[in-house]
């Protein structure tokens, strides 16, 4: 049956809505984002000096700085793939097994990442301090010394693991959620039927629950991947990228580029980072598939 010209024109109404909010807020943006990136310029004066791919260049090779920053963010988020997913991974397995409360555990599992990230990052920052912290109060009591004026946060072999920790423990909730949902998506007969052939725990796990939750872990590993090397607000809050830089991460490296006035310089770094998560997500993309496909 063919389409008439009124009917396509119908059509194209349902679709226009969305697709000018697309444009205006996601397409504009990325085109403007690009064409600043080959710019010098301050944010303020209209004069804008073209200079190419140079700041790009500058970026790649002669910024060690931003590289630093990187590695950084690169830490926390394979603390966060690890440490952070695997106890949300155990917490939703504990849950649904029906135990008693698990209502309240969910809520209280999810609480934290709802939570604003400013003043997450404030109350740490009173936890970590060094004079009058409650970390550091609670060691001495439970008889843990040597820790009585250490300043977690501002010791550059502490500083960004403490960072880790307080953000891995704002963002398990989401990885917790996600899983719970995939879990409780598996059919319950697959698991009586694995428990009649005699398969414990462990290869129940194994040969049904992990190959069930692949797609599962997909999204969860790129979320946690997007949100860990985006991580702004806990840092700026805690450390402001101190000290010494050893805990700054891309964002905060382009916020600091941005507030000295180099809006071009800034911009092109974002550029650059967004690549990199680009290839990231669409190679953790493709691994999942592979691994998916050797299962089945």
């Amino acid at each position: 049956m063919k389409i008439t010209a009124k009917e396509k024109a119908q059509n194209l109404t349902f679709i226009l809505p969305a697709l000018l909010l697309f444009t205006v807020f996601s397409l504009y943006p990325i085109l403007r984002t690009f064409e600043l990136s080959v710019f010098q310029w301050n944010g303020i004066d209209k004069d804008m000096v073209f200079v190419g791919l140079a700041q790009y260049k500058h970026i790649l090779f002669d910024n060690p700085q931003f590289w630093s920053s990187m590695a950084n963010a690169g830490i926390i988020t394979a603390l966060a793939l690890t440490l952070q997913n695997g106890l949300a991974l155990l917490l939703a397995l504990l849950v649904t097994r029906n135990i008693k409360g698990e209502n309240i555990y969910r809520t209280i599992f999810f609480l934290p990442p709802v939570l604003s990230g400013i003043v997450v990052g404030l109350i740490w920052k009173f936890v970590y301090d060094g004079n009058f912290g409650i970390l550091n109060h609670f060691l001495s009591v439970i008889g843990i010394t040597g820790f009585a004026d250490y300043a977690w946060l501002g010791n550059i072999k502490t500083a960004l693991f403490s960072v880790a920790v307080v953000h891995m423990w704002k963002g398990f909730g989401y990885g917790f959620i996600i899983l719970l949902a995939g879990l409780q998506t598996i059919p319950v007969e697959l698991y009586e039927a694995a428990e009649v052939d005699g398969a414990d725990a462990w290869q129940q796990f194994k040969n049904i629950t992990f190959p069930l939750l692949i797609p599962i872990f997909t999204i969860v590993t790129i979320l946690t991947i997007l949100g860990s090397m985006q991580v702004f607000d806990l840092i700026y809050s805690m450390t402001n990228g101190g000290p010494a830089g050893h805990t700054d991460v891309p964002i905060t490296k382009i916020y600091q580029y941005m507030n000295n006035g180099e809006f071009g310089y800034s911009t092109a770094m974002a550029v650059i980072f967004g690549i990199v998560l680009l290839i990231i997500s669409f190679a953790q993309i493709y691994a999942s598939k592979k691994l998916n496909y050797n299962e089945k």
